[in-house]
């Protein structure tokens, strides 16, 4: 944990935000209310029949990623959307969720379908880490996901969970890690924790069965230009089930 981490999280308590009064996104789907939200998500679902895969990002806006971490962090993520968006396949098979932990966890983007969204704003950086409380609202709203596909017959991909850190998480966070990790060592789970410098790679490798992987200084454009490809192998895989052959990770990751 940094130090600025650290005064932060003697200031504020982690508290979850579900909503936002202004959101980040630009999406084709309106409405304010869950009830609406709940009817855009089962017309989606109905209307676009599509095979998916369920991504949600994880982004460490804490205090230590001020200045260029969280400009390049925003302009890497504004880049993924907009290659997944110019996607056709993809476009219709990823459902792209973002949540953030700065201070706060807020879940910036409920899942939409990647052709309904059209970009995002900057965010900004402030607050400790609370990455635990992050993960653990990301992996319910991934169950829940996968509830829905399967409660209107939409066949899916192993879902993702991508986390993106530059310190230690500053909440109590191991039983969201352990949680996390078994699903990802029972094969229903797609984990991936990526190291910004700082990070403790012992401690986000610990979310997945995988170990973590340190970013090659500040790459994250590469990075999600990696993971748009990836998403667009995912989507084009002849079967739900099958093992895919990823990009190599040689231009993004500190190897």
């Amino acid at each position: 944990m940094s130090l600025l981490d650290f005064l932060a999280d003697t200031l504020s308590q982690s508290v979850t935000c579900v909503s936002q009064p202004q959101s980040c996104f630009s999406t084709t789907t309106r409405g304010n209310t869950m009830a609406r939200n709940e009817l855009a998500i089962q017309n989606d679902l109905i209307e676009n029949p599509s095979p998916r895969c369920a991504c949600t990002v994880v982004l460490d806006t804490s205090a230590s990623m001020s200045g260029a971490p969280i400009q390049q962090l925003n302009a890497g993520l504004q880049h993924f959307l907009q290659a997944v968006h110019a996607d056709e396949v993809a476009a219709c098979s990823v459902d792209i969720s973002v949540i953030t932990a700065g201070g706060q966890i807020c879940e910036e983007l409920p899942f939409t379908n990647a052709l309904n969204v059209e970009g995002c704003g900057h965010f900004s950086a402030g607050g400790a880490t609370p990455l635990g409380a992050a993960v653990d609202l990301a992996l319910d709203n991934l169950a829940k996901r996968k509830k829905q596909y399967k409660q209107n017959g939409v066949p899916y991909y192993q879902p993702w969970l991508v986390m993106i850190s530059d310190g230690v998480p500053t909440d109590q966070w191991r039983a969201a890690a352990a949680r996390a990790k078994q699903l990802s060592a029972e094969g229903k789970l797609v984990s991936l924790a990526v190291g910004v410098e700082g990070a403790s790679l012992a401690a986000l490798g610990e979310f997945s069965h995988r170990p973590a992987v340190m970013l090659d200084g500040l790459k994250f454009s590469e990075f999600f230009q990696w993971l748009s490809a990836s998403m667009s192998r995912v989507s084009q895989s002849a079967s739900t089930t099958s093992s895919v052959d990823l990009p190599p990770m040689n231009g993004w990751a500190s190897i």
